[in-house]
C-alpha cells in the first residue's frame, strides 16, 4: 500500500494596525460601557502571525516589540483560539491543534488595535478555512474585546456601539500615513475614567460616496472629534508633544488614535510622510514612528 504524506503548511496572515480617525463618546449603557461612534480604518503596516498544524495549541513571540508579550492564555491569540476551538463542533468544524508564531511590530497599549488585530487576523483567518464557523465566531468575538469585531472584519467602517454594529464605508483613498507613539502606555479604563462628558454630540455622518480625495477626507475629520484625547493626553502629556511634532511635520491632519497614545498624520505624498518620520525619529529616538499608508477601500 502507497503511504500517503500531507505535505505541512504554513500560512502567513497580516494583523494591520487599527485607526480611529475619529471617535466620539455618546452615551453610557446601563453596565457601564460606552456607547461609541468611530470611524475605522486600518493601515498596512501591523503584526504578522505564521499558522501551521503543530502537537497542541500553542504561541511563541518574537519581533522587534516583542518582548514581554505574554505567551500563554493571557493573550488574546489564544483566547481568540480557545473560542474557536470551543464553537467548533457548533459549525461542524474539528480544528487540528495550530502552532502559532506572532512577529510584533505594533507597540502595546497603544491605541491601534494590538492585541485585537492579532486575535481578529486569526479569527478571520480560521473564518476563511471554516466559512460554516465565521459567522459564529463574528457574532461571540465580541467577549474578547470591543476592538476584536472590527479586526476581524478588517474593514474601514463607521463603528457604533461598544465596537459590535458596523456600516462598511463606500470608499476610502489609500493615502500616505505616519504613526508616531511616544512610548507611554495608556490605560483604557484610566482614559474613560478621566472623560469630563459621556454624552457627546454624535460623529457626522461622512458621504453616502465615501471619501474621494485627502481634503474631502481631512475636511470631514476637521468637524469631528476624538474625545479620548484630553484625557488621554492629560494622563500622558508626551501624547501632546507627539501630535505637536507630526502636525509641525507638514501633516494635512493629525489626530490621536483611539484611548492613545498613538498620533497618526495624514500627507499628500509618501515622500513627504517618509521625511517626516525620518525628523521625529533623530529628534526623538526613544519613539516609535512608522511611515506607511492608510489602507484603500472601494465599493
Amino acid at each position: 500500500m502507497d503511504a500517503f504524506v500531507h505535505a505541512p503548511w504554513i500560512s502567513t496572515v497580516a494583523a494591520r494596525a487599527k485607526i480611529n480617525l475619529a471617535l466620539h463618546v455618546v452615551g453610557r449603557r446601563a453596565d457601564g460601557y460606552h456607547e461609541l461612534e468611530s470611524l475605522v480604518a486600518f493601515a498596512e503596516v501591523g503584526d504578522r502571525l505564521e499558522i501551521s498544524p503543530g502537537p497542541r495549541d500553542a504561541l511563541t513571540v518574537d519581533g522587534p516589540l516583542g518582548v514581554g508579550v505574554p505567551t500563554d492564555g493571557a493573550n488574546l491569540v489564544l483566547k481568540a483560539l480557545a473560542l474557536a476551538q470551543e464553537l467548533a463542533p457548533q459549525a461542524g468544524v474539528r480544528l487540528a491543534p495550530l502552532a502559532i508564531r506572532l512577529t510584533k511590530h505594533l507597540p502595546h497599549a497603544a491605541g491601534i488595535g494590538g492585541g485585537s488585530a492579532d486575535a481578529g487576523a486569526l479569527l478571520a483567518f480560521l473564518s476563511s478555512r471554516h466559512p460554516s464557523l465565521g459567522s459564529l465566531l463574528a457574532d461571540r468575538c465580541l467577549a474578547l474585546g470591543a476592538d476584536v469585531p472590527m479586526c476581524l472584519n478588517g474593514e474601514a467602517a463607521v463603528v457604533r456601539g461598544i465596537g459590535e454594529r458596523a456600516e462598511r464605508l463606500a470608499a476610502l483613498p489609500s493615502l500616505p500615513l505616519l504613526l508616531v507613539n511616544p512610548g507611554v502606555p495608556v490605560a483604557t479604563p484610566a482614559v474613560f475614567a478621566g472623560l469630563g462628558c459621556r454624552d457627546n454630540p454624535p460623529l457626522p455622518l461622512p458621504p453616502a460616496a465615501g471619501f474621494a480625495d485627502l481634503e474631502t477626507l481631512a475636511a470631514y475629520l476637521a468637524a469631528a472629534r476624538n474625545d479620548l484625547e484630553a484625557p488621554a493626553r492629560a494622563l500622558a502629556p508626551a501624547i501632546g508633544e507627539a501630535l505637536q511634532a507630526v502636525e509641525a511635520s507638514g501633516a494635512r491632519f493629525a489626530r490621536m488614535s483611539g484611548s492613545g497614545a498613538t498620533v497618526f498624520g495624514l500627507f499628500a505624498a509618501e515622500t513627504e510622510a517618509k521625511a517626516a518620520a525620518r525628523a521625529i525619529a533623530a529628534a526623538h529616538p526613544g519613539w516609535w514612528v512608522e511611515a506607511t499608508r492608510l489602507a484603500g477601500q472601494r465599493s
